[in-house]
Formats: C-alpha cells, sequence, structure tokens
C-alpha cells in the first residue's frame, strides 16, 4: 500500500469530547484505553485526510490554507453518523462546529506554530488527520458511550508517487454496496485495502496499488464495474481526448480531490465523462492501445500515473498489461491538471468556479 515519505507529526494532538464539548491538547503519542469498542470492534473508527499549506502572505503573517476542505468536514461527519447512534446523532458536530474546533483552536495553539512555520520555510505539503474514537473502557458491542475527535497534523514530501505498479484485483471487494459505507472513510474499510495490496504483491512483487472491481461477484468479471483503487480514486485517460470517472456510488468515496482535478482538465480543455466503466471494456481499449493512462487521484498525492498495470483473469492469471502513452499530449496534460491544483494552495493560480479556498491567519 502506498506510505508517505519525510513524514513528520505535530508534537501535540487535540482530543475533542462530543459528550461534554470538552477540548484538551495531547503529546501527539497519547494513547485510547486498551479496552474499547474503538480497538476491539472498529466502532467509531472514522478518519478524515485532508491537505493544508503554510505560508507567510503579503502582511508577513502565518497563514494555513485550505481548498474545498468544507466538502472533507461534511464527509467527516457523515462517516461519524454512521458510527454513533440515532440517540447521539446530535452529538457531532456542525461542519462550522469543526472548522471552529480544528482551524481556529487547534491549529492556532502555540504549541503547533513551530511545525507550521517550518513548513512555511520549505514549501512542502501539509497533512491533517482527524478520527474518532470511543474513549470509554468499555469491551461492549454497543455504540460508543464515550465518543471524541482526535487529530494530529503533520508534513511530508510525497505519498505513492510517479512510477507505480497496479493490479487488478477482482476476487476481492473493498466494500458492499448494500451497505452504503464504501463512500465513508472507515477503519473497516481499509482492512480490505491492505489486504488486496497483499494480494497484489502476489501477482507482481513490485505492485504498490491495487484496483478493485464492484461486489458484484454473481455476474461475469468482463462484466463488472471499476470502482477505485485500495485507497484512493482513479481516473483513465483515453486515446480519443476523453477522461473517464467513475460515478461516484455507496462504493466508492466521494473524493475531494478528484472533483478539483476534474474541474481544471475541464478547464484545461480535457473532455471528462462521468460513467461506469466495466472491465470487459478496459481489458478491450487496453488491448488495442485505446488507454494513455490510469490515474490514482487521493488527497496525500493529488494525482499519479501509473507506469504499469496488470490485467489478470478470474483465476488471477495474467491476460493482459498496461503502459501509458507517455508521448500523447493528454499525459502530459494530467500532470498538468496536478500542478494546477498544488498551485492553487500555493497561490500561484486561481482557484475555479466551485472551488473554495480557506484561509486562517495563525
Amino acid at each position: 500500500m502506498a506510505k508517505f515519505e519525510g513524514l513528520k507529526w505535530s508534537s501535540k494532538q487535540m482530543r475533542y469530547g462530543l459528550a461534554d464539548k470538552s477540548y484538551e491538547l495531547l503529546p501527539s503519542d497519547a494513547k485510547i484505553a486498551a479496552c474499547s469498542r474503538s480497538t476491539n470492534y472498529a466502532i467509531f473508527l472514522a478518519f478524515e485526510g485532508i491537505r493544508y499549506y503554510c505560508r507567510k502572505n503579503a502582511s508577513g503573517s502565518l497563514e494555513v490554507v485550505f481548498l474545498n476542505w468544507d466538502k472533507n468536514l461534511e464527509r467527516f461527519r457523515r462517516s461519524m453518523l454512521f458510527n454513533i447512534g440515532r440517540d447521539s446523532a446530535h452529538l457531532v458536530p456542525t461542519a462550522d462546529e469543526l472548522e471552529d474546533i480544528l482551524a481556529d483552536r487547534f491549529f492556532r495553539e502555540p504549541e503547533m506554530r513551530g511545525l507550521f512555520e517550518e513548513m512555511a520555510a520549505m514549501g512542502v505539503q501539509g497533512y491533517l488527520r482527524p478520527f474518532t474514537v470511543d474513549e470509554e473502557q468499555s469491551i461492549g458491542v454497543t455504540f460508543p458511550n464515550q465518543p471524541a475527535i482526535r487529530a494530529l497534523a503533520s508534513r511530508f514530501d510525497q505519498y505513492l508517487g510517479e512510477p507505480f505498479t497496479g493490479v487488478v484485483i477482482p476476487h476481492l471487494v473493498r466494500a458492499v454496496g448494500v451497505n452504503g459505507t464504501g463512500c465513508l472513510k472507515l477503519g473497516v474499510n481499509y482492512v480490505m485495502s491492505v489486504k488486496a495490496v497483499e494480494a497484489a504483491k502476489q501477482i507482481d512483487p513490485a505492485a504498490a496499488a491495487a484496483l478493485f472491481l464492484d461486489d458484484q461477484l454473481h455476474l461475469p468479471i468482463e462484466e463488472r464495474h471499476i470502482t477505485e483503487w485500495d485507497s484512493s480514486c482513479c481516473l483513465f485517460a483515453f486515446r480519443d481526448g476523453t477522461v473517464v470517472k467513475i460515478p461516484e456510488s455507496p462504493l466508492i468515496l466521494p473524493s475531494v480531490t478528484i472533483q478539483g482535478i476534474c474541474k481544471i482538465l475541464t478547464y484545461l480543455g480535457v473532455r471528462v465523462e462521468e460513467r461506469h466503466l466495466s472491465y470487459g471494456e478496459l481489458v478491450r481499449r487496453c488491448k488495442v492501445g485505446e488507454l494513455v493512462t490510469i490515474c490514482s487521484i487521493g488527497t496525500a498525492g493529488i494525482l499519479n500515473r501509473c507506469a504499469k498495470l496488470l490485467l489478470v483473469d478470474g483465476d488471477r492469471k495474467v491476460i493482459g498489461t498496461h503502459v501509458p502513452d507517455e508521448k500523447h499530449a493528454l499525459y502530459a496534460k494530467m500532470a498538468e491538471a496536478r500542478t494546477y491544483y498544488w498551485d492553487i494552495y500555493r497561490g500561484k493560480v486561481p482557484p475555479l468556479e466551485g472551488m473554495k479556498l480557506f484561509k486562517y491567519v495563525i
């Protein structure tokens, strides 16, 4: 599975109790009870990954920048609501309350400033990780009695990166659509992500990513739809100049990053088509050279182009290999979209219509 490189965590984490609205700053390595519903049963284990950037503004003040993070906060709320009982749903903070807890309080803690000063000087990427736990020491199989949000901030150099090798894993599914969990960032989903990459490495030891098909295991493999990578969404760039985005569904995480990338691609003159892509179509178009590149899209890596994708059959036998056409104009255009996305954070280009930039002086 893709890993962060050059990762450095903040020296502090925050904890916010949902029931009593308590807030406190803790050491970065502060633990939770060994016996809790979160550790034993993955109950109330939801999380978010939020990219940010630190810079000095025109007046010389330190400023933290987020792009479209209101969508991250709403997605975090949906994940929390899934993990908590109906009687406790009112405890889940609103998006505005989450903004206050994370940006106005946690990021403005004096103990956090050193990390942000360092980031502004280096011009590196930032990653905010809020997550939820049940703070109660209990092994009862019930909804949490002491639900809480914790969060840490970090900086990093790279995530996944290029080139990377991917393998289609048709015998595993990341989530089951009827449960409606694939569209949420829940800890239970990512166990299968790790297992899928392990399975991919059995086919190619150099594999860093696994590509999932849908959960319709009763259908012939060629009729099943592609869903997403193990820990990111995907875009397919074809020789006719079209980029295909997989529609959102209960199986697919509604990626904040992919929405921004698609707006940028459209701005750059690329035709983006949102539709299902069957595995049979992908295999056929790969074999005749119609696929230019397949990309991994996510918060940490933004956009990375796959250097090799192994296509397998139902018996896990390799039936084809895709390598990108690096000379095609669309291959370079995908990298251009990635640069534009990151340049919005850095203030080098303006956000496009429908993309919202949040700035906080700290």
